[in-house]
Protein backbone atom coordinates (compact mmCIF):
# COMPACT_ATOMS: atom_id res chain seq x y z
CA UNK A 1 0.00 0.00 0.00
CA UNK A 2 1.37 3.54 -1.15
CA UNK A 3 2.10 5.93 1.87
CA UNK A 4 -0.26 8.63 2.81
CA UNK A 5 0.80 12.64 1.86
CA UNK A 6 0.62 14.45 4.34
CA UNK A 7 0.81 18.10 2.70
CA UNK A 8 -0.62 20.66 4.86
CA UNK A 9 1.93 22.79 5.26
CA UNK A 10 2.00 22.83 1.13
CA UNK A 11 -1.28 23.59 0.85
CA UNK A 12 -1.57 26.75 3.14
CA UNK A 13 1.45 27.84 1.82
CA UNK A 14 -0.33 27.43 -2.01
CA UNK A 15 -3.57 29.26 -0.56
CA UNK A 16 -1.43 32.41 0.56
CA UNK A 17 0.75 32.66 -2.33
CA UNK A 18 -2.81 33.21 -4.44
CA UNK A 19 -4.25 35.36 -1.46
CA UNK A 20 -7.45 33.00 -0.85
CA UNK A 21 -9.04 32.40 2.38
CA UNK A 22 -9.69 28.65 2.40
CA UNK A 23 -13.52 29.25 1.27
CA UNK A 24 -12.00 30.85 -1.72
CA UNK A 25 -9.88 27.89 -2.46
CA UNK A 26 -12.37 24.94 -1.13
CA UNK A 27 -14.90 26.24 -3.83
CA UNK A 28 -12.76 25.56 -6.36
CA UNK A 29 -11.66 22.39 -5.23
CA UNK A 30 -15.24 21.19 -5.14
CA UNK A 31 -14.61 20.50 -1.47
CA UNK A 32 -16.03 21.68 1.64
CA UNK A 33 -13.95 24.50 4.03
CA UNK A 34 -13.84 22.16 6.58
CA UNK A 35 -12.37 19.56 4.60
CA UNK A 36 -9.57 21.84 3.45
CA UNK A 37 -9.12 22.84 7.34
CA UNK A 38 -8.78 19.55 8.33
CA UNK A 39 -6.53 18.93 5.25
CA UNK A 40 -4.34 22.23 5.85
CA UNK A 41 -4.07 20.46 9.73
CA UNK A 42 -2.49 17.36 8.36
CA UNK A 43 -5.97 15.31 9.85
CA UNK A 44 -6.87 14.17 6.50
CA UNK A 45 -4.43 12.59 3.64
CA UNK A 46 -3.96 14.77 0.15
CA UNK A 47 -5.61 12.13 -2.06
CA UNK A 48 -4.47 11.45 -6.19
CA UNK A 49 -7.85 13.26 -7.49
CA UNK A 50 -6.88 16.39 -5.06
CA UNK A 51 -3.52 16.49 -6.47
CA UNK A 52 -5.06 16.49 -10.03
CA UNK A 53 -7.67 19.11 -9.12
CA UNK A 54 -4.76 20.93 -8.04
CA UNK A 55 -3.05 21.00 -11.02
CA UNK A 56 -5.66 21.97 -13.24
CA UNK A 57 -6.63 24.75 -11.28
CA UNK A 58 -3.04 26.33 -9.80
CA UNK A 59 -1.14 24.78 -12.43
CA UNK A 60 0.60 22.49 -9.91
CA UNK A 61 3.78 20.22 -10.86
CA UNK A 62 2.27 17.36 -8.69
CA UNK A 63 5.44 15.33 -8.91
CA UNK A 64 7.29 18.44 -6.93
CA UNK A 65 4.07 19.27 -4.96
CA UNK A 66 3.95 15.75 -3.54
CA UNK A 67 7.74 15.27 -2.95
CA UNK A 68 8.41 18.69 -1.04
CA UNK A 69 9.82 20.98 -3.99
CA UNK A 70 10.20 23.76 -2.87
CA UNK A 71 10.32 23.62 0.68
CA UNK A 72 14.34 25.32 2.11
CA UNK A 73 14.23 22.44 4.66
CA UNK A 74 13.45 19.22 4.38
CA UNK A 75 13.95 16.21 6.81
CA UNK A 76 17.60 15.43 4.53
CA UNK A 77 18.82 18.85 5.71
CA UNK A 78 17.10 18.57 9.25
CA UNK A 79 19.07 14.78 9.25
CA UNK A 80 22.22 16.73 8.54
CA UNK A 81 21.80 19.06 11.40
CA UNK A 82 20.95 16.42 14.00
CA UNK A 83 23.75 13.94 12.88
CA UNK A 84 26.61 16.72 14.34
CA UNK A 85 28.22 15.36 17.76
CA UNK A 86 26.29 18.61 19.64
CA UNK A 87 22.80 17.02 18.78
CA UNK A 88 23.75 13.61 18.06
CA UNK A 89 22.98 11.76 21.19
CA UNK A 90 19.60 12.98 21.20
CA UNK A 91 18.72 10.22 18.90
CA UNK A 92 16.20 12.18 16.84
CA UNK A 93 14.56 9.69 14.62
CA UNK A 94 13.65 10.23 11.04
CA UNK A 95 9.91 10.39 10.95
CA UNK A 96 10.17 13.32 13.79
CA UNK A 97 12.51 15.59 11.30
CA UNK A 98 9.88 14.93 8.64
CA UNK A 99 7.11 15.95 10.68
CA UNK A 100 9.26 18.90 11.73
CA UNK A 101 9.82 19.96 7.96
CA UNK A 102 6.33 19.14 7.02
CA UNK A 103 4.06 20.25 9.53
CA UNK A 104 6.28 23.58 10.93
CA UNK A 105 8.54 24.18 7.62
CA UNK A 106 9.21 27.95 9.53
CA UNK A 107 10.74 26.48 12.45
CA UNK A 108 12.70 24.04 10.30
CA UNK A 109 14.13 26.57 8.87
CA UNK A 110 15.03 28.58 11.90
CA UNK A 111 16.64 25.45 12.98
CA UNK A 112 18.60 25.54 9.75
CA UNK A 113 19.47 29.11 10.01
CA UNK A 114 20.78 28.42 13.88
CA UNK A 115 22.82 25.86 12.90
CA UNK A 116 24.19 27.32 9.84
CA UNK A 117 25.57 30.60 12.22
CA UNK A 118 26.80 27.82 14.40
CA UNK A 119 28.96 26.69 12.09
CA UNK A 120 30.51 30.05 10.58
CA UNK A 121 31.11 31.03 14.39
CA UNK A 122 33.26 28.06 14.25
CA UNK A 123 35.03 28.90 11.30
CA UNK A 124 35.47 33.02 12.70
CA UNK A 125 35.15 33.01 16.23
CA UNK A 126 35.30 37.06 16.11
CA UNK A 127 31.85 36.80 14.90
CA UNK A 128 30.37 35.05 17.98
CA UNK A 129 31.62 37.50 20.12
CA UNK A 130 29.52 40.46 18.25
CA UNK A 131 26.03 41.84 20.54
CA UNK A 132 24.45 41.05 16.66
CA UNK A 133 23.58 37.36 16.54
CA UNK A 134 22.68 38.17 12.89
CA UNK A 135 26.29 38.97 11.97
CA UNK A 136 26.64 35.11 12.14
CA UNK A 137 24.09 34.29 9.33
CA UNK A 138 26.59 35.01 6.58
CA UNK A 139 25.44 36.51 3.19
CA UNK A 140 25.73 34.08 0.86
CA UNK A 141 24.07 31.22 2.72
CA UNK A 142 20.87 33.79 3.74
CA UNK A 143 20.62 35.00 -0.23
CA UNK A 144 21.28 31.03 -0.94
CA UNK A 145 18.05 30.25 1.14
CA UNK A 146 16.18 32.72 -0.08
CA UNK A 147 16.98 32.01 -3.71
CA UNK A 148 15.77 28.52 -2.83
CA UNK A 149 12.48 29.27 -1.59
CA UNK A 150 11.76 30.30 -4.75
CA UNK A 151 13.09 27.77 -6.54
CA UNK A 152 15.03 29.75 -8.38
CA UNK A 153 12.04 30.96 -10.60
CA UNK A 154 11.19 34.59 -10.61
CA UNK A 155 7.83 35.13 -13.03
CA UNK A 156 7.30 38.75 -12.98
CA UNK A 157 11.45 39.07 -13.76
CA UNK A 158 11.28 36.77 -16.36
CA UNK A 159 7.99 38.48 -18.13
CA UNK A 160 10.02 41.81 -18.10
CA UNK A 161 12.83 40.22 -19.00
CA UNK A 162 11.39 38.22 -22.30
CA UNK A 163 9.36 41.24 -23.71
CA UNK A 164 13.12 43.03 -23.38
CA UNK A 165 15.17 40.81 -24.63
CA UNK A 166 12.71 39.52 -27.41
CA UNK A 167 12.88 43.35 -28.29
CA UNK A 168 16.38 43.05 -28.46
CA UNK A 169 17.52 39.44 -30.06
CA UNK A 170 19.60 39.82 -32.84
CA UNK A 171 21.13 36.58 -34.79
CA UNK A 172 24.71 38.25 -34.67
CA UNK A 173 25.18 39.70 -31.12
CA UNK A 174 22.88 41.35 -28.76
CA UNK A 175 26.13 43.47 -27.22
CA UNK A 176 25.37 46.05 -30.08
CA UNK A 177 21.61 45.96 -29.52
CA UNK A 178 22.09 46.53 -25.62
CA UNK A 179 24.90 49.22 -26.07
CA UNK A 180 22.41 50.93 -28.07
CA UNK A 181 19.34 50.51 -25.55
CA UNK A 182 21.63 52.14 -22.58
CA UNK A 183 22.29 55.19 -24.71
CA UNK A 184 19.54 55.75 -26.44
CA UNK A 185 16.81 54.72 -23.65
CA UNK A 186 19.09 56.04 -20.30
CA UNK A 187 21.89 57.79 -21.46
CA UNK A 188 24.88 55.93 -20.27
CA UNK A 189 28.11 55.87 -22.24
CA UNK A 190 29.70 51.94 -23.07
CA UNK A 191 33.21 51.91 -22.95
CA UNK A 192 35.47 48.90 -22.63
CA UNK A 193 38.72 49.79 -21.13
CA UNK A 194 42.13 48.16 -19.76
CA UNK A 195 41.98 46.33 -16.83
CA UNK A 196 44.57 48.52 -15.04
CA UNK A 197 42.06 51.80 -14.82
CA UNK A 198 39.91 49.49 -13.32
CA UNK A 199 42.21 48.05 -10.82
CA UNK A 200 41.10 44.50 -9.29
CA UNK A 201 37.24 45.70 -10.69
CA UNK A 202 35.40 44.15 -14.09
CA UNK A 203 33.20 46.37 -14.41
CA UNK A 204 31.77 49.80 -13.14
CA UNK A 205 29.08 51.81 -13.58
CA UNK A 206 29.74 55.43 -13.08
CA UNK A 207 26.69 57.07 -11.93
CA UNK A 208 27.71 60.73 -11.87
CA UNK A 209 29.28 60.65 -16.15
CA UNK A 210 26.28 58.25 -16.90
CA UNK A 211 29.32 55.89 -18.02
CA UNK A 212 29.56 52.67 -17.88
CA UNK A 213 32.69 50.55 -17.69
CA UNK A 214 34.02 46.87 -19.11
CA UNK A 215 37.42 44.92 -18.62
CA UNK A 216 38.77 44.18 -21.53
CA UNK A 217 40.11 40.82 -20.11
CA UNK A 218 36.84 40.03 -19.34
CA UNK A 219 35.38 37.15 -22.08
CA UNK A 220 33.21 38.09 -25.01
CA UNK A 221 30.25 36.40 -23.28
CA UNK A 222 31.17 37.80 -19.77
CA UNK A 223 31.11 40.96 -21.99
CA UNK A 224 27.74 40.35 -23.52
CA UNK A 225 26.26 39.54 -19.49
CA UNK A 226 28.18 42.46 -18.45
CA UNK A 227 25.50 44.74 -20.20
CA UNK A 228 22.43 42.86 -19.99
CA UNK A 229 23.57 42.74 -15.67
CA UNK A 230 23.32 46.89 -16.09
CA UNK A 231 20.57 47.23 -18.32
CA UNK A 232 18.71 44.76 -15.83
CA UNK A 233 19.50 47.30 -12.77
CA UNK A 234 18.35 50.31 -14.62
CA UNK A 235 15.27 49.00 -16.71
CA UNK A 236 13.99 46.81 -13.75
CA UNK A 237 14.97 48.87 -10.67
CA UNK A 238 11.70 49.05 -9.50
CA UNK A 239 10.71 45.45 -9.43
CA UNK A 240 14.04 44.68 -8.45
CA UNK A 241 13.67 47.00 -5.21
CA UNK A 242 10.51 45.92 -4.62
CA UNK A 243 11.62 42.40 -4.37
CA UNK A 244 14.47 42.65 -2.46
CA UNK A 245 12.40 45.16 0.46
CA UNK A 246 9.40 42.12 0.39
CA UNK A 247 12.61 39.70 1.29
CA UNK A 248 13.60 41.60 4.55
CA UNK A 249 16.81 41.19 4.11
CA UNK A 250 18.53 41.59 8.04
CA UNK A 251 21.36 44.13 7.03
CA UNK A 252 22.21 46.24 4.51
CA UNK A 253 25.39 44.17 3.38
CA UNK A 254 22.77 40.95 2.15
CA UNK A 255 20.11 43.19 0.96
CA UNK A 256 23.23 44.60 -1.73
CA UNK A 257 24.26 40.93 -2.62
CA UNK A 258 20.81 40.16 -3.23
CA UNK A 259 19.87 42.70 -5.19
CA UNK A 260 22.59 42.31 -7.04
CA UNK A 261 21.81 38.16 -7.22
CA UNK A 262 18.22 39.00 -8.86
CA UNK A 263 20.09 41.68 -11.32
CA UNK A 264 22.33 38.31 -12.44
CA UNK A 265 19.37 36.51 -12.98
CA UNK A 266 17.83 39.22 -15.08
CA UNK A 267 20.80 39.74 -17.32
CA UNK A 268 20.34 36.04 -17.71
CA UNK A 269 16.91 36.17 -18.66
CA UNK A 270 17.59 39.13 -21.09
CA UNK A 271 20.20 37.36 -22.43
CA UNK A 272 17.88 34.10 -22.94
CA UNK A 273 14.37 34.68 -22.89
CA UNK A 274 11.95 31.96 -21.40
CA UNK A 275 9.77 31.50 -24.46
CA UNK A 276 12.60 31.16 -27.04
CA UNK A 277 15.67 29.41 -24.42
CA UNK A 278 12.95 26.68 -23.81
CA UNK A 279 11.85 26.20 -26.97
CA UNK A 280 15.67 25.64 -28.17
CA UNK A 281 15.97 23.34 -25.29
CA UNK A 282 13.37 20.78 -26.28
CA UNK A 283 14.81 21.31 -29.87
CA UNK A 284 18.37 20.99 -28.94
CA UNK A 285 17.78 18.11 -26.53
CA UNK A 286 19.77 20.82 -23.72
CA UNK A 287 22.94 20.40 -25.52
CA UNK A 288 24.79 22.59 -23.32
CA UNK A 289 27.04 23.61 -26.60
CA UNK A 290 24.45 23.94 -29.35
CA UNK A 291 22.52 26.42 -26.80
CA UNK A 292 25.85 28.78 -26.07
CA UNK A 293 26.17 29.50 -29.67
CA UNK A 294 22.52 29.75 -30.22
CA UNK A 295 22.49 32.74 -27.45
CA UNK A 296 25.87 34.13 -27.53
CA UNK A 297 26.27 32.55 -23.79
CA UNK A 298 28.44 30.34 -21.84
CA UNK A 299 28.56 27.17 -20.17
CA UNK A 300 28.01 28.72 -16.92
CA UNK A 301 25.16 31.21 -17.94
CA UNK A 302 23.52 28.54 -19.54
CA UNK A 303 23.75 26.03 -16.95
CA UNK A 304 22.31 28.51 -14.67
CA UNK A 305 19.71 29.19 -16.76
CA UNK A 306 18.72 25.38 -17.09
CA UNK A 307 18.16 25.89 -13.26
CA UNK A 308 15.45 28.72 -13.92
CA UNK A 309 12.83 26.80 -15.70
CA UNK A 310 10.00 26.49 -13.40
CA UNK A 311 7.27 28.66 -15.38
CA UNK A 312 3.34 26.86 -14.77
CA UNK A 313 2.40 25.49 -17.65
CA UNK A 314 6.12 25.55 -19.58
CA UNK A 315 8.23 23.95 -17.22
CA UNK A 316 11.96 22.37 -18.74
CA UNK A 317 13.44 19.91 -17.32
CA UNK A 318 14.51 20.19 -13.64
CA UNK A 319 17.96 20.71 -13.15
CA UNK A 320 20.31 21.26 -9.99
CA UNK A 321 23.71 23.20 -10.44
CA UNK A 322 27.00 22.91 -8.40
CA UNK A 323 29.96 25.18 -9.12
CA UNK A 324 33.11 24.35 -7.39
CA UNK A 325 37.12 25.06 -7.08
CA UNK A 326 39.79 22.42 -7.11
CA UNK A 327 39.49 22.05 -3.51
CA UNK A 328 36.23 21.48 -3.33
CA UNK A 329 34.70 24.55 -2.47
CA UNK A 330 31.10 25.18 -3.43
CA UNK A 331 30.53 28.66 -4.61
CA UNK A 332 27.02 27.89 -6.45
CA UNK A 333 24.14 25.93 -5.84
CA UNK A 334 20.59 26.16 -7.93
CA UNK A 335 17.88 23.63 -7.82
CA UNK A 336 15.18 23.28 -10.21
CA UNK A 337 14.09 20.42 -8.27
CA UNK A 338 15.06 18.49 -5.29
CA UNK A 339 18.43 18.39 -4.74
CA UNK A 340 20.15 15.45 -3.05
CA UNK A 341 23.53 16.80 -1.94
CA UNK A 342 24.63 17.81 1.23
CA UNK A 343 23.69 21.71 2.55
CA UNK A 344 25.82 22.03 4.79
CA UNK A 345 28.77 20.09 3.80
CA UNK A 346 31.15 19.23 0.50
CA UNK A 347 29.75 16.64 -2.36
CA UNK A 348 30.47 13.13 -2.90
CA UNK A 349 34.24 12.60 -3.83
CA UNK A 350 32.83 9.61 -6.05
CA UNK A 351 30.40 12.38 -7.79
CA UNK A 352 32.80 12.88 -11.04
CA UNK A 353 32.23 16.72 -10.91
CA UNK A 354 35.80 16.57 -9.21
CA UNK A 355 37.28 14.08 -12.11
CA UNK A 356 36.39 17.18 -14.34
CA UNK A 357 39.70 18.79 -13.32
CA UNK A 358 41.76 16.00 -14.70
CA UNK A 359 39.67 16.37 -18.16
CA UNK A 360 39.30 19.82 -18.46
CA UNK A 361 37.33 20.97 -21.32
CA UNK A 362 35.77 17.47 -22.08
CA UNK A 363 31.97 16.55 -20.74
CA UNK A 364 31.91 13.50 -18.06
CA UNK A 365 28.57 12.07 -17.55
CA UNK A 366 27.62 9.89 -14.76
CA UNK A 367 24.61 7.47 -13.26
CA UNK A 368 24.71 8.03 -9.69
CA UNK A 369 21.93 6.72 -6.98
CA UNK A 370 21.29 8.50 -3.49
CA UNK A 371 21.04 5.96 -0.53
CA UNK A 372 17.25 6.29 -0.75
CA UNK A 373 17.41 4.59 -4.21
CA UNK A 374 16.81 7.90 -6.09
CA UNK A 375 18.99 8.09 -9.48
CA UNK A 376 20.08 10.78 -11.18
CA UNK A 377 21.88 11.53 -14.94
CA UNK A 378 24.81 13.69 -14.43
CA UNK A 379 26.89 16.45 -16.38
CA UNK A 380 30.68 18.01 -15.40
CA UNK A 381 33.04 19.58 -16.98
CA UNK A 382 35.41 22.26 -16.36
CA UNK A 383 35.00 26.21 -16.88
CA UNK A 384 37.36 29.06 -17.35
CA UNK A 385 36.59 32.34 -14.38
CA UNK A 386 35.12 35.36 -16.25
CA UNK A 387 38.15 37.73 -16.33
CA UNK A 388 41.83 36.80 -18.00
CA UNK A 389 43.95 37.56 -15.55
CA UNK A 390 47.12 36.03 -13.31
CA UNK A 391 44.63 36.73 -10.07
CA UNK A 392 41.75 35.12 -11.23
CA UNK A 393 42.83 31.75 -10.41
CA UNK A 394 42.41 28.74 -12.35
CA UNK A 395 39.60 26.11 -13.55
CA UNK A 396 36.18 25.78 -11.81
CA UNK A 397 34.13 23.32 -12.49
CA UNK A 398 30.45 22.99 -12.96
CA UNK A 399 28.02 19.93 -11.98
CA UNK A 400 24.68 19.70 -13.64
CA UNK A 401 22.34 16.91 -12.76
CA UNK A 402 18.57 15.93 -13.60
CA UNK A 403 16.33 13.05 -12.23
CA UNK A 404 16.46 9.87 -14.45
CA UNK A 405 13.17 9.91 -15.19
CA UNK A 406 13.86 12.90 -17.50
CA UNK A 407 17.40 11.64 -18.88
CA UNK A 408 16.06 10.65 -21.91
CA UNK A 409 15.27 14.36 -23.17
CA UNK A 410 18.64 14.66 -22.98
CA UNK A 411 21.37 14.33 -25.89
CA UNK A 412 24.33 13.90 -23.57
CA UNK A 413 22.42 10.74 -22.52
CA UNK A 414 21.35 9.06 -25.94
CA UNK A 415 24.61 6.86 -25.49
CA UNK A 416 23.09 5.60 -22.49
CA UNK A 417 20.82 2.20 -21.95
CA UNK A 418 19.57 4.18 -18.89
CA UNK A 419 18.04 0.55 -17.49
CA UNK A 420 21.57 -1.17 -17.71
CA UNK A 421 23.78 1.63 -17.35
CA UNK A 422 26.49 1.24 -14.85
CA UNK A 423 24.94 3.09 -11.66
CA UNK A 424 27.75 4.92 -9.43
CA UNK A 425 25.98 4.94 -5.39
CA UNK A 426 26.85 8.50 -3.62
CA UNK A 427 25.98 9.62 -0.69
CA UNK A 428 25.47 13.09 1.14
CA UNK A 429 28.29 14.40 3.97
CA UNK A 430 30.48 11.63 4.96
CA UNK A 431 29.04 12.20 8.77
CA UNK A 432 25.26 11.28 7.56
CA UNK A 433 25.98 8.75 4.72
CA UNK A 434 24.39 5.46 5.67
CA UNK A 435 26.82 3.46 3.07
CA UNK A 436 28.71 0.91 5.07
CA UNK A 437 31.57 -0.56 2.76
CA UNK A 438 33.15 3.29 1.18
CA UNK A 439 36.53 3.28 0.70
CA UNK A 440 35.87 7.31 -0.17
CA UNK A 441 35.02 7.90 3.96
CA UNK A 442 36.08 10.76 4.76
CA UNK A 443 34.77 11.33 8.70
CA UNK A 444 33.02 8.48 10.92
CA UNK A 445 28.93 8.78 10.44
CA UNK A 446 27.47 10.49 13.61
CA UNK A 447 25.60 8.74 15.92
CA UNK A 448 26.58 5.60 14.46
CA UNK A 449 29.10 2.90 16.47
CA UNK A 450 32.29 2.00 15.10
CA UNK A 451 33.30 -1.21 14.07
CA UNK A 452 36.92 -0.96 14.29
CA UNK A 453 38.27 -4.75 14.47
CA UNK A 454 42.56 -4.26 14.89
CA UNK A 455 43.31 -7.50 13.86
CA UNK A 456 41.05 -6.95 10.64
CA UNK A 457 41.53 -4.16 7.78
CA UNK A 458 38.11 -3.20 6.34
CA UNK A 459 37.97 -0.95 2.80
CA UNK A 460 36.27 1.66 4.82
CA UNK A 461 38.45 3.18 7.67
CA UNK A 462 35.83 4.01 9.70
CA UNK A 463 33.52 0.80 9.66
CA UNK A 464 30.21 1.19 12.20
CA UNK A 465 27.39 -0.89 12.72
CA UNK A 466 24.42 -0.92 10.69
Amino acid sequence: MSSKLFLGHRLRRLRRDHQMSQTDMATSLAISPSYLNHLERNQRPVTATLLLKLAEHYDVDVRAFAAGGGTRTGPDELAEIFSDHLLADLGVPRYELAELAHNSPSVADAVARLYAALKEAGRNPSLASNDDARSVVTPENWVRDYIQQHRNHYPELEEAAETLGGALSDPLSMQEPMRKRLKNAWGITTRVVSQSELGNISQQFDAERQLFLISSQLRPENRTFALAYQLALVEFAGVIDRMVAEAGAPDEGIRQLLHMSLANYAAGAIMMPYGRFLQACEEMRYSIDRLCGEFGANVEQVAHRLTTLSRPGARGVPFFMLRVDPAGNISKRYAGDQFPFSRFGGTCPRWNLHAAFQAAGQVVTQLIETPDGHRYFTVARTIERPIKSDLSGGLLAIGLGCDIVFAHKLHCAEAYDLADAPVTPVGPACSICPRLDCGYRATPPAGRMLAVDRNAKSISPYPFLP
